[in-house]
């Protein structure tokens, strides 16, 4: 009796050493397969993702799930953001904002499926929670359609019943026997499910532009010809001048700031544009009556709110369109109207002086650029163009709406988010040669750079060198008061550190301020300065 109780007690504290150092080592694999705990998260989030992308390119291409995330938070950005956006990336801002969705997705999508392995449930919630939140945004989306609502379905059912398997695969390595087949299955399980995650986005993105490919539609629309053609750039206007921006942008070059991540591909036979609000009576026109009717073609300089002091963010180009106060006077604009509101179809608005859009400046509802049917990512089939007006406020893409109304009663995309409601373009100038942080010969040299004041027109340039004298630089002949001008200087560069700064002088008297201010709310002012070394 006393040996059987001896051995029965030995036993038991053999079995509880046996189960503590079992546990021990159950602990120990756990940690040592946080990796691959991840790795089945980001296989989840992959195939979900791609399933998800492939579904709204099939049914509905603006609920893809990247675009709506990326549009909410454009839209909830503050001005700040967006300017340090822009300010970092230039025109890859949308680049940079769907690599960073992507890899907070990631990161997401690894600590789910961590913390699946570590206790049932805890991970799907969070990436069925992704999912839920995407297709939540897709449906308060502007212009959502009926299905805008499945992509974000499919995302969250794919992510949670493919981290559950996946997790169940993993969980028969974490115990007490790990076994190298069981690793490998799992491995491969986890490989195939992302693979074939990539497989679906690939194939969305094909199916996106098989529908009806908008790329040939336009490449074989012919423009019609202009009622009222733009006068031929004076040979003067081109200075030639190697490292000075050409007085006029190619399409490939012209910037792109919008808020859409994906841009729109609308077909021109379903296109059309719907004048209403506090007109007489409302007024549709389709595409084929658009080119029916009188066409002017005019050089207008396009410049984005957003463009720093010496910036990028510009462009000139050869516009073709119908003048937007031919179609404001079929509705009969009210006498209390003071804004038309201006809609894209992807829910874009901007808010344009009335005045602007009746005067004589050639604002038009453009179809055509610099000889060609407008860029698709330039507002195929028909814009904006408003001379002297920054772009978010009269430069609205794929434009489908136009409504007459007032400022106390409406307001743009960016107006409510700290950004002024009229956007008058200001008098600007920046030096293009020489480059700032350079290092140039000493000698003979040339500093050269652009003007502008859409709208005003641009009386001269001045320069001076660490802080000298203002000297007046020549002028290149402008095409007209809504485009910008080329200006150059000859210096004598010595050699040294020094600091060229330049000013702009308006046709109306008035000259560039110096006192430097950020682009909100109204766009950026101050003259621009480079630092160059002389060799």
């Amino acid at each position: 009796m006393g040996n059987s109780d001896e051995t029965g007690a030995n036993g038991a504290g053999t079995t509880r050493r046996g189960y503590s150092r079992m546990m021990t080592h159950a602990i120990r694999t756990t940690r040592g397969d946080r990796l691959r705990s991840a790795a089945a998260g980001l296989s989840a989030a992959v195939v979900a993702v791609g399933l998800a992308e492939l579904v709204a390119a099939v049914v509905e291409p603006s609920a893809s799930p990247f675009a709506v995330i990326g549009s909410g938070l454009i839209d909830l950005a503050p001005s700040w953001a967006k300017d340090t956006a822009i300010a970092l990336f230039g025109t890859g801002d949308k680049a940079a904002l769907i690599t960073g969705i992507a890899l907070v997705l990631a990161a997401l999508a690894a600590a789910a499926g961590i913390l699946e392995s570590w206790r049932s449930g805890v991970g799907a919630v969070i990436v069925g929670g992704l999912g839920a939140l995407t297709l939540v945004a897709a449906m308060i989306r502007p212009g959502a359609g009926p299905f805008a609502w499945l992509p974000g379905l499919v995302a969250a059912v794919v992510a949670v019943v493919a981290l559950r398997l996946l997790t169940r695969r993993l969980r028969p390595i974490a115990g007490f026997a790990p076994d190298h087949e069981d690793r490998r299955r799992f491995l491969l399980w986890t490989a195939g499910t992302a693979a074939a995650g990539l497989i679906a986005l690939a194939v969305g993105n094909v199916a996106r532009g098989a529908t009806r490919s908008i790329d040939a539609v336009r490449e074989a629309l012919h423009l019609p010809k202009a009622a009222a053609p733009a006068a031929a750039v004076p040979s003067a206007a081109e200075l030639a001048i190697p490292g000075l921006a050409p007085v006029v942008t190619p399409n490939t070059d012209f910037y792109r700031i919008d808020t859409a991540l994906i841009v729109p591909r609308v077909d021109p036979a379903d296109w059309s544009l719907r004048i209403h609000g506090m007109v007489d009576h409302e007024v549709t026109v389709t595409w084929d009556e658009l080119l029916a009717l009188p066409m002017t073609e005019s050089f207008v300089t396009l410049a984005c709110v957003s463009n720093e002091v010496g910036g990028s963010l510009i462009g000139n180009a050869r516009w073709l369109g119908h003048p937007v106060r031919e179609l404001l006077a079929r509705a009969g604009v009210r006498s209390d109207a003071d804004m038309v509101l201006s809609t894209s179809i992807d829910g874009f608005t901007a808010s344009t002086p009335l005045e602007a859009l009746t005067d004589d400046r050639d604002a038009l509802l453009a179809i055509g650029m610099n000889g060609e049917p407008l860029p698709i990512e330039h507002g195929f089939p028909v814009r904006m163009v408003v001379p002297g007006l920054y772009g978010y406020v009269s430069a609205t893409k794929w434009v489908t709406e136009l409504e007459v109304t007032r400022f106390d009663r409406a307001m743009g995309y960016w107006t409510p988010r700290g950004w002024s409601d009229h956007g008058p373009i200001k008098l600007q100038s920046r030096i293009d040669v020489p480059r700032g942080g350079r290092v140039i010969e000493a000698g003979d040299s040339v500093i050269a750079g652009m003007a502008w004041q859409q709208h005003v027109g641009i009386a001269g340039v001045e320069v001076r060198v660490d802080g000298g004298p203002w000297r007046s630089a020549d002028l290149a002949a402008p095409i007209s008061a809504d485009t910008w001008v080329q200006w150059s200087m000859p210096w004598a560069a010595e050699s040294g550190s020094h600091t060229i700064e330049c000013r702009a002088l308006s046709v109306d008297g008035d000259t560039q301020v110096e006192q430097q201010a950020p682009p909100a709310p109204d766009g950026a002012q101050g003259w621009h300065r480079v630092d160059v070394t002389v060799d």
